[in-house]
């Protein structure tokens, strides 16, 4: 039987007598792609630090791709666990090629620190030529577009082959059309054989797609509620995660909110 791609279990954290997260329990399965919503503050960061284990929960169990936290090697683990974030834009070296940022991911490195082999350039090759971006494969990092950019980031993700893909608010900075462009790229990507589980962390309820089966709430570091988004995403449960009046509605397979107050 395959063990879950994440467990937590009661995870609690404080910083400096404030509890930022408190009674987070969570089993993700593989396969199972997941929306993280919360507002900002919520606590969303430090959950994903948390599963990435760049924080360390004051209370509570860790299991992720079936290694608990404390007892495995987490820089090691880290390098099965994409990630792209708008965060990471600025951290990445502007100087550097595409294709060097993107195989910069498989030692799950800021930059590229070492002479990489012709068979780990093809391989970086192919994935950004997979997304669409062979052109820019040699162009500085960033003179790139917003958009251009985020085909390097999920190419420098994918290309480790992870088997956790954490997609943290990707969506920032980019264009309607480069947004757009952007889901329909994980749309087919979830569908892909192989495809690694999936987090999509935002708090834009239009952003998530129907190839994501389960919500989580997180409202002031607590989980509001779990489960499928037409039962989560409704009126009732936004209007308590936001402390805003306002209506959930849908147009065609697209979640919409509109702001009452």
């Amino acid at each position: 039987m395959t063990s879950p791609v994440v467990e937590l279990e009661g995870v609690c954290f404080c910083r400096k007598e404030r509890q930022i997260l408190a009674d987070i329990s969570w089993t993700i399965e593989a396969g199972a792609h997941w929306a993280l919503l919360g507002p900002n503050g919520s606590g969303k960061t430090s959950l994903l630090k948390i599963l990435t284990g760049y924080a360390w929960p004051t209370f509570g169990s860790v299991r992720v791709l079936g290694e608990r936290f404390g007892a495995t090697d987490v820089p090691r683990l880290r390098k099965v666990i994409g990630w792209v974030s708008s965060a990471m834009t600025q951290r990445l070296p502007a100087q550097d090629a595409a294709i060097d940022v993107v195989a910069s991911g498989l030692d799950a490195s800021i930059g590229l620190y070492r002479h990489i082999s012709d068979e780990e350039r093809d391989k970086s090759t192919a994935m950004l030529e997979k997304l669409g971006g062979a052109s820019i494969a040699g162009q500085k990092y960033g003179t790139l577009s917003q958009g251009e950019m985020q085909k390097v980031l999920i190419a420098r993700a994918l290309v480790c082959e992870p088997k956790l893909l954490i997609l943290d608010e990707p969506c920032i900075g980019l264009d309607p059309a480069a947004r757009q462009h952007f889901l329909n790229d994980m749309a087919v990507l979830a569908e892909a054989d192989h495809a690694p589980t999936m987090i999509f962390v935002t708090h834009h309820i239009e952003e998530i797609d129907p190839w994501i089966r389960n919500v989580l709430l997180l409202k002031d570091g607590r989980i509001l509620a779990t489960g499928d988004p037409d039962e989560v995403i409704t009126t009732r449960r936004m209007n308590e995660l936001l402390d805003s009046p306002c209506t959930v509605f849908r147009q065609g397979a697209e979640f919409l909110l509109r702001m009452d107050g």
